[in-house]
């Protein structure tokens, strides 16, 4: 008998939630949020205006000219007009969103919605206004909490991030353009998007419009998991990718706004880059790229006092694992300062444990990038075989080269050609460590190279002004 056919079972249908429900429960707790700039205008009395007063004192006092006379009475010379105080104008700056995260009036918003306002205005849904004071705002999340006086509002649920699954639907709810409660849908597109140093965002392809700024993005729970914050756009509006700053990091800032008015967070005083996958493999790290590589250690900070090198890459901080770079900023600066900790580093083909005290981060402190200085050429530099079978020309650092570049040894590159130029080498580095073999001098330098193995792709930890990286020259083959 021929075999019957076999009919593949259809996955059940699955229709897009309704949102309704969800809009009437957390929409009463979503506030719009207009800000106002006050500016200065000078008006004067009646009889003319600011130019007609400077002519008339002009003429007063360098040709003696009596003053016009007084239309009513010709005889008695007008008085001079004093202009009138500066008047206070309030200008329309922006218009924003917001939610209530309190029932006694605490709103959170996003720290640029406020930024530069002389007054905050909200708006609830039931079309009462309450000026707003600010709270606090924290730049580096985009976090702000404002306070109005009432009580008994509707507030928000906030919901757990780490349940927040990619695919699941989310609902955004603010004023776009001005337009009060609208109400927008979509998906998580990603988790821990890296835009910026302290927050892992939420990307979804909810619509996002100047004006929804600050406003919640929500699970179907009607639990608040995000603010939405930023969007990707070529033309200024919505492009669908949006981002949202998670719910448990404005909580933490906000609790922060909430006690003191600003948020303290801890540095160690590094400059840090990423770890590729190739470089991984080739120092013995680990299969896939972990950690973040120190490219500089500020002088003085706790990272230089706690031994710390540029060059090391840091695998753990306070017992929790680096998997990218960027996750160290934020267990930094999210440990409060004073705090000693364990850092894990790995460092020439082996891990260390340091002890670092964390420091405070100053407000908006700007990190300082190391500057790439050409290093000036010694007296009597020799090629070696194996260095220029990589394309290398190298020699002996000096004392004051090796304060320069802030190194105990190594030797710097005099001319480069070949596989080091493809790799990204350049005249001028100065190189300390052939793969997890750290070099002293131009010998040390010679045996290493000799030792690596050519069939595979050589690691070259370098310095580059105060910076450190770490470079593959893939040698030819032959």
């Amino acid at each position: 008998m021929p075999a019957k056919p076999v009919v593949a079972q259809s996955a059940p249908q699955r229709g897009v939630p309704d949102f309704s429900e969800l809009a009437d429960q957390v929409g009463p707790a979503v506030v719009n949020i207009r800000t106002l700039e006050r500016t200065s205008s000078r008006s004067f009395g009646p009889g003319g205006g600011q130019m007609d007063e400077e002519m008339q004192e002009f003429f007063r006092r360098f040709f003696g000219v009596p003053m016009p006379g007084n239309p009513g009475n010709p005889g008695q010379p007008r008085r001079p007009q004093r202009p009138q105080q500066p008047e206070q104008e309030e200008t329309p700056r922006g218009v924003g969103s917001g939610f209530i995260l309190t029932n006694d009036g605490f709103v959170m918003t996003n720290a640029h919605v406020v930024e530069g306002a002389d007054e905050v205005v909200v708006t609830l849904t039931d079309k009462r206004e309450f000026k707003a004071k600010i709270v606090g705002a924290d730049k580096r999340t985009d976090v702000a909490v404002v306070k109005i006086d009432a009580t008994g509002l509707p507030a928000v649920r906030v919901g757990d991030v780490g349940k927040l699954k990619v695919g699941e639907w989310v609902m955004a709810i603010g004023s776009p353009f001005g337009l009060d409660n609208t109400v927008t849908a979509g998906i998580v597109s990603a988790k821990g998007r890296d835009t910026g140093d302290y927050l892992p965002f939420i990307q979804t392809d909810v619509a996002i419009n100047p004006g929804n700024s600050g406003g919640p993005l929500i699970n179907l729970r009607g639990e608040v998991i995000g603010i939405n914050s930023q969007i990707y756009s070529r033309s200024g509006g919505f492009m669908g990718i949006s981002f949202a700053i998670p719910i448990d990091e404005a909580v933490r800032v906000a609790e922060q706004l909430r006690a003191s008015g600003r948020v303290t967070r801890g540095r160690i005083g590094v400059q840090i880059d990423q770890v590729t996958k190739d470089v991984a493999e080739s120092i013995g790290l680990g299969g896939r790229a972990q950690g973040a590589l120190v490219r500089s250690v500020e002088s003085g900070s706790p990272a230089e006092k706690a031994g710390l090198e540029a060059g090391d890459i840091i695998t753990k901080f306070n017992g929790a694992t680096i998997d990218r770079a960027t996750d160290l900023p934020r267990f930094v600066g999210n440990t409060k300062p004073g705090t000693r900790v364990n850092v894990t580093v790995f460092r020439r083909g082996a891990t260390r444990d340091l002890q670092i005290t964390v420091a405070e981060l100053e407000p908006e402190r700007t990190a300082q990038r190391g500057g790439s200085q050409p290093q000036q050429p010694a007296q009597g530099t020799a090629p070696a075989p194996a260095a220029k079978s990589l394309g290398l020309v190298v020699g002996e650092l000096t004392e004051a080269q090796k304060r320069e570049s802030k190194t105990k040894g190594g030797v710097r590159v005099d001319s480069v050609a070949d596989a080091a130029a493809r790799a990204g080498i350049r005249e001028g580095d100065v190189i300390v460590a052939i793969g997890n073999t750290e070099i002293s001098n131009a010998r040390e330098f010679e045996a290493a190279v000799a030792k690596a193995d050519k069939s595979k792709p050589i690691p070259v930890l370098l310095r580059r002004g105060e910076l450190a990286t770490y470079l593959l020259i893939r040698p030819p083959r032959g």
